[in-house]
């Protein structure tokens, strides 16, 4: 594993994706930075960092081999090992907000951005992007983000938090993910926020109606049950959960 540590990047996730095409990266390579200037989510959403306060890393995982139709299942993967090295910290009350951020509570504290690239119908490798609210404590854009400072009322090491990070994205990346495809929904269901509940949702137009999230599908949708027992599937930026 090499680790480049930057003063700062625009996004960790397009340096390492950049430096991946000029050359050969080994396994498991990660940039990471305390200072990124322009952090992205998913469909181009902005994330909002306080220089020095936060983490920010990538990290480039080859020869993952699983089919574009079961691409989703990298997400869940990575998602379960960040759960438990929050777990490990001692953070509380974790979820998996579908489809890509980690709570505690009702707040958000981190976001996960993942990019393949592709070979015929597989997934060549993948880039894994993960920024965590770590020290800092006031949001002025983001109403419902938080920090692991705010939720535990101390000052968290960055090195360590990193470390914990990447030690458990390394064990999970490492299992045979494409054969425990079934335990690892299973778990990710386990912490999937909102699932049994019934909850509001907001449409694309803006209308709003009443549901509860069943599950996620095996090719990433959300799957909601309406209040007339129907079940629809929902891709991303397709529904919004209102909490």
């Amino acid at each position: 594993m090499q680790i480049i540590k930057l003063d700062a990047t625009q996004s960790t996730n397009t340096y390492l994706k950049d430096l991946s095409f000029k050359k050969e990266l080994d396994d498991f390579t990660v940039i990471t930075t305390s200072n990124q200037t322009l952090g992205r989510g998913q469909m181009s959403a902005k994330w909002e960092s306080e220089p020095g306060k936060n983490l920010a890393f990538s990290m480039l995982k080859n020869n993952i081999n699983i089919p574009i139709q079961r691409v989703f299942l990298v997400s869940v993967c990575v998602s379960l090992a960040i759960v438990d090295a929050l777990y490990r910290l001692g953070i509380p009350d974790l979820s998996i907000k579908w489809p890509n951020d980690i709570l505690s509570g009702n707040s958000k504290i981190g976001g996960i951005l993942i990019e393949n690239i592709l070979s015929g119908s597989k997934i060549k490798r993948t880039i894994i992007g993960f920024g965590l609210n770590v020290n800092q404590e006031v949001f002025k854009n983001a109403p419902n983000a938080s920090s692991l400072k705010n939720i535990m009322d101390v000052d968290f090491n960055l090195d360590s938090v990193f470390y914990s990070l990447i030690e458990q994205l390394h064990l999970y990346l490492n299992k045979p993910i494409d054969s425990l495809e079934q335990e690892l929904y299973a778990q990710y269901h386990s912490y999937l926020f909102k699932i049994g509940d019934r909850s509001s949702f907001k449409n694309q137009d803006g209308s709003q109606f009443t549901g509860t999230i069943e599950k996620v599908s095996i090719g990433g949708k959300l799957i909601v049950r309406h209040e007339d027992g129907g079940l629809q599937e929902y891709g991303l930026k397709e529904i919004q959960l209102m909490y």
